[in-house]
């Protein structure tokens, strides 16, 4: 299995489709803003604040017009030492699940190679930094703690979200994504003994 880039700050995004180019590429808790439904989600900016100043972020939006929107908009609500800002080049082109071009006629994020992404990393200093999470949180202890598969266990996951000051919106997949870059899985079963969220 190839080893990917694992950052340490949350990675904002615009949409699912650049997350799901970027999930194969590196190992990071990633936030999608859904284009400029982030200007009037409140909830979502305030959770991108809190990450960001717990552990910084990373932003990675399109080279266009609408991307450097999102991006500035982001900058303006978090202290600049939080962020680190990454550049795509003006690549032109068009997607291949896209029928005709962006009005900029440029290539987003999701259009540009590895290869090209890797290089925008490197760009900002954000070089490889290839640790391997040995013992990472996964659905299995969520099945075993009751957070999963039970009667109750979306009430639990609430809980759990209140208990970390996550935002409900979070899906299972990213809170278990979250949880593993925020501690380990022994310090993870510590917690839901504490706040008595453990399945009996």
């Amino acid at each position: 299995m190839e080893n990917k880039l694992r950052l340490t700050q949350a990675l904002i995004v615009e949409g699912k489709y650049d997350k799901i180019k970027l999930a194969n590429i590196v190992d990071a808790f990633i936030i999608e803003t859904n284009g400029f439904s982030l200007f009037k989600d409140k909830k979502k900016l305030s959770f991108i604040r809190k990450l960001a100043k717990e552990r910084g972020i990373i932003i990675l939006t399109d080279s266009d017009h609408a991307g450097f929107m999102i991006r500035n908009y982001i900058s303006s609500s978090v202290p600049k030492e939080q962020i680190i800002n990454v550049y795509i080049p003006d690549i032109y082109g068009k997607e291949k699940r896209k029928v005709q071009h962006s009005k900029e006629g440029k290539l987003g994020v999701e259009g540009m190679t590895k290869e090209v992404l890797l290089t925008a990393f490197e760009k900002a200093g954000i070089t490889a930094a290839q640790i391997e999470c040995t013992d990472p949180v996964n659905s299995v202890d969520f099945y075993d703690l009751g957070l999963m598969g039970g009667d109750g266990s979306k009430q639990k996951r609430t809980e759990l979200c209140k208990a970390l000051d996550l935002p409900e919106f979070l899906s299972t997949s990213s809170l278990i994504s979250c949880i593993n870059h925020m501690m380990t899985k022994q310090e993870f079963y510590d917690l839901m003994q504490k706040t008595q969220t453990v399945k009996n």
